[in-house]
C-alpha cells in the first residue's frame, strides 16, 4: 500500500513525499487528496485533527491514515518496542506533540519547528521499531485501529448529532421555567432556592455555595461531612426533597442549560470535539460538550432528521468478556457464551447467583480484596484460574514497580518515581510507597483488560466505518450513513431509514471481525443490543434481544484504515 505523507511548511504550504513528491499551497490540498484518493493510500501526517476536518469541509473523505502523534505516543509507551529506535531528529517535538485544540484557528499557525514536523522521518522510526518488535503484527493492528479511530472522531465531530434545539428547549422550560436573564437563576429553580431557604430558616443563603449550605444545614441541626446528593438522602429534614430537587435541577442548568445549546449546538448539530485515546487505556475522551456522558434529561433532544432513524448498539458486559478472551480461560470463554455472562457463571455452577458472578468478576477487575466481592473472588479464582490469574499477575507486577500491557501491545504509563530510589527513607515515606504500590497496582489490574476493552471497540469502529460509507451510493459523509456517537461499548449511527436493516448487519459483522482479530484462537461472545429509533432517548425502551456475536477459527481479513 503506498503511503503519501503530508508535512506543513512555512507560508501555508504543503509538502508531499512518497511515490510522487509535490510541494503544495494548502489552497490545492483538498483536490490533490481527492485526485489520489482512489488508489487508496494511506495518508501519513502529524495529528489527524489537524488535517482532516478541513478536507471534510470540502467533501473529501479518505479511507486511511497513519496518524503520527497518536502512534508516537503508542509506540514511546509500548513495552514490546524499543524506544530508542523513535530517537532522532525532531524526536524531542514528537514528544511534546499534543493534540489540536477546537480553538487552533488554522491547520497552519506559526513558524514554530513543532508545526513544521516532517512525517516522512518520523514514519520510518515508527516502522522501522513496528518491523524490529517481537510483537509486529499485533502492534501493526494496534496502529492502524488507533489512526482509523482519529479518522472516524474527525468525522463525528464533523457531523454532529442531530439535536433538535425546540425540544431540548421546551424540556428545559417545563423543568426550570423561562430562559432567564444571563446570570440570574430560572424562576422555577429559583422558587426552589426560596423554599430551602424558608425550610432552613437561612434568608441570604446561595444554595450553590457548599460552604454556605454546609452552615446552614448544621445550624438547623443537621451534621454532615459534605451535600452530595447521596449524602442528604440519609437526613430526616423536611429540606431534604426540596433540595434533592434543587441540586438536579442546577446541575441540568449549569451543564445541559440554554448556555450548553449556545456553545454546543449549531446548524441542529450538537458539535462535541472527540479525543481519541484520549485517556491512558486508550478510551476516548471529549473536550467539550460532555458529549460522553448525554444526561438522561436531555437524550430526548438527540432525534434522526426526518426520513432517518438512530441505530443504537451496545456491547453486553465487554470487559469481563475481553479478559475471557485475552486470558484464554475456556471456562469462562463457555459461560460467556451467550446474552448474559453472570448468569452463564450460574449455570455453569460457579455461583449461586447472578449478582454473586457480578461481584467476583467486577471484583476481580478493580481490586476488592474485602467483603462480599473478595469473598467471592477468592473462590472465582479456583473456578476460572487462567482470567483471574491473569489481573492479579498485572495488579502484582504494577505493585512492583513494572509496566503492563494490553493485548495488542499499548503500555500503560510508568509509576510517577520509584520506591527504589531512596533505600533510607524515613518509615512516612515506606508507608506512602506502600500505598503507591498498592494504588498502582490497581491501575494495572484494570488497566490491561480496560485497556483490551477498548483495543477491541476501536477495531469494531474502524471496520463499521468503512461499511457504513459504502451503504450510501453517494455524497460526503453526512449524507450517508455515518457514526454520531461513540462511547466505550456503544455507538450510535445516523442513518437514511430505509438502510435501517442493513446498518444493523453493518454492527454486527463490524463486531464480528473485531472479536476475530483479537480472539482468532478463542471462541468469545459479544451479544450486542441493537435499537433502530428516533430519538436517543427511546434507545433503552427498543432495544432489540441481543445477538451473540462469536468467533473461532481465523480472522477474515479486516477493514481497517
Amino acid at each position: 500500500m503506498t503511503r503519501v505523507h503530508l508535512s506543513r511548511l512555512p507560508g501555508d504550504r504543503v509538502r508531499v513525499t512518497g511515490d510522487d513528491p509535490v510541494t503544495l499551497d494548502r489552497a490545492h490540498l483538498a483536490a490533490y487528496v481527492r485526485e489520489r484518493e482512489p488508489d487508496q493510500p494511506r495518508w501519513v501526517w502529524d495529528d489527524t485533527a489537524r488535517w482532516y476536518p478541513e478536507l471534510l469541509a470540502a467533501a473529501v473523505r479518505v479511507a486511511r491514515c497513519h496518524d503520527l502523534r497518536l502512534c508516537h505516543r503508542l509506540l514511546v509507551r509500548a513495552p514490546a518496542v524499543d524506544a530508542d529506535l523513535l530517537r532522532g531528529e525532531e524526536s524531542e517535538h514528537w514528544d511534546r506533540l499534543g493534540p489540536a485544540a477546537p480553538t487552533d484557528p488554522v491547520l497552519f499557525s506559526t513558524d514554530d519547528a513543532a508545526e513544521h514536523l516532517s512525517a516522512d522521518l518520523e514514519d520510518a522510526r515508527q516502522l522501522a521499531a513496528i518491523d524490529a518488535s517481537a510483537e509486529a503484527a499485533r502492534l501493526r493492528l494496534l496502529v492502524a485501529a488507533e489512526s482509523a479511530g482519529a479518522l472516524a472522531a474527525a468525522e463525528m465531530t464533523y457531523a454532529g448529532v442531530p439535536w433538535r434545539v425546540d425540544v431540548h428547549e421546551e424540556l428545559l422550560a417545563g423543568l426550570l421555567g423561562p430562559r432567564p436573564p444571563r446570570g440570574a437563576r430560572p424562576r422555577l429553580l429559583e422558587e426552589l432556592a426560596d423554599e430551602v431557604r424558608r425550610l432552613l430558616g437561612s434568608p441570604g443563603l446561595n444554595p450553590d455555595s457548599r460552604p454556605e449550605l454546609l452552615a446552614a444545614l448544621r445550624r438547623s441541626g443537621v451534621e454532615v461531612a459534605d451535600t452530595r446528593a447521596w449524602t442528604l438522602r440519609r437526613i430526616d429534614h423536611p429540606v431534604t426533597e426540596p433540595l434533592l430537587r434543587y441540586k438536579k435541577l442546577a446541575h441540568l442548568f449549569q451543564t445541559n442549560g440554554w448556555a450548553w445549546i449556545d456553545e454546543w449546538v449549531r446548524d441542529g448539530r450538537f458539535r462535541p470535539v472527540y479525543q481519541p485515546a484520549g485517556s491512558a487505556t486508550g478510551r476516548w475522551s471529549s473536550n467539550g460538550g460532555g458529549a460522553l456522558s448525554f444526561p438522561v434529561q436531555v437524550r430526548s433532544a438527540a432525534v434522526a432528521d426526518d426520513g432517518w432513524a438512530l441505530v443504537v448498539a451496545d456491547v453486553a458486559q465487554l470487559e469481563p468478556r475481553v479478559l475471557a478472551g485475552m486470558s484464554g480461560d475456556e471456562a469462562l470463554a463457555r459461560a460467556a457464551r451467550g446474552t448474559d455472562l453472570y448468569q452463564g457463571m450460574v449455570d455453569d455452577g460457579a455461583v449461586a447467583t447472578r449478582q454473586d458472578a457480578k461481584l467476583g468478576l467486577l471484583g476481580a477487575m478493580y481490586g476488592a480484596t474485602s467483603g462480599e466481592s473478595g469473598r467471592m473472588v477468592a473462590g472465582l479464582t479456583r473456578r476460572y484460574p487462567a482470567a483471574f490469574g491473569l489481573v492479579e499477575d498485572a495488579a502484582r507486577a504494577g505493585e512492583r514497580g513494572q509496566v503492563v500491557r494490553t493485548l495488542l501491545g499499548r503500555g500503560c504509563p510508568a509509576l510517577g518515581g520509584s520506591w527504589d530510589e531512596s533505600p533510607d527513607a524515613p518509615p512516612a515515606d515506606l508507608d506512602d510507597q506502600d500505598r503507591r504500590r498498592r494504588a498502582y497496582g490497581r491501575f494495572t489490574r484494570n488497566f490491561v483488560v480496560q485497556g483490551t476493552g477498548a483495543e477491541w471497540a476501536s477495531c469494531w469502529v474502524a471496520d463499521l466505518r468503512n461499511r457504513l460509507w459504502r451503504l450510501g451510493a453517494d455524497g460526503p459523509v453526512d449524507a450517508r450513513p455515518h457514526l454520531v456517537f461513540f462511547l466505550h461499548d456503544e455507538v450510535v449511527v445516523h442513518a437514511p431509514a430505509q438502510l435501517a436493516e442493513a446498518v444493523t448487519a453493518a454492527v454486527t459483522e463490524a463486531a464480528a471481525t473485531a472479536t476475530a482479530l483479537l480472539f482468532r484462537d478463542q471462541r468469545v461472545d459479544f451479544p450486542l443490543s441493537i435499537a433502530v429509533v428516533r430519538s436517543y432517548a427511546e434507545a433503552g425502551k427498543a432495544t432489540e434481544p441481543a445477538a451473540a456475536v462469536s468467533t473461532g477459527g481465523p480472522a477474515p481479513a479486516p477493514d481497517l484504515s
